[in-house]
């Protein structure tokens, strides 16, 4: 199995966080092809749509030297979700988005506690001086989520390009949510 190398890898209580390897392709494929990726697809998914989109997600990591995490439990490789920062080409600013790609990690605070640790890390390690999330107006959880990550709308904000209509959450610095 093919790994990027030299990438960090974060850790929490529960969770480790690392870059996306090729054995994460059946779960992403998964998730992007069900409902639960409502709110991140732009249009219809195909299964050679996914796999562009996996492209992507591991790309942005060479062509940026940073990205999405794919988060697990210690111990326990199974992939439950992404989180990260991300900042493809044509976002007008750096975002930190998440996924919960397993139903059995929803409402275990598995995306908050990896969300958490990826904001740290673009201000820490990145040297971010603001981030923000775009999320669905619909999707009540990732609006939950991102407020209590202690991110705030921010309706100056622009939106992204490839979500019409999306909040903007605009997050403080570590130190500042503190």
């Amino acid at each position: 199995m093919i790994a990027l190398s030299g990438t960090p890898t974060l850790r929490t209580e529960r969770l480790v966080l690392r870059a996306p390897e090729a054995g994460d392709w059946p779960a992403f494929r998964r998730f992007l092809l069900s409902d639960r990726a409502r709110f991140i697809r732009t249009g219809e998914m195909t299964p050679a749509l996914a796999w562009r989109a996996f492209g992507h997600f591991v790309g942005h990591w060479v062509l940026r030297g940073f990205g999405s995490f794919v988060y697990h439990r210690a111990g326990d490789p199974a992939p439950l979700g992404a989180t990260g920062p991300w900042f493809p080409e044509g976002w007008p600013e750096r975002e930190i988005g998440w996924t919960v790609w397993s139903p059995e990690a929803e409402g275990r605070g598995y995306a908050f506690e990896a969300a958490r640790a990826a904001v740290a890390h673009a201000f820490r390690d990145l040297g971010w001086d603001t981030a923000v999330s775009y999320v669905d107006p619909g999707n009540a959880r990732s609006v939950a989520l991102a407020e209590r990550l202690g991110a705030r709308r921010d309706p100056e904000a622009p939106s992204s390009p490839a979500f019409e209509g999306a909040l903007v959450f605009r997050h403080p610095r570590p130190e500042e949510a503190a």
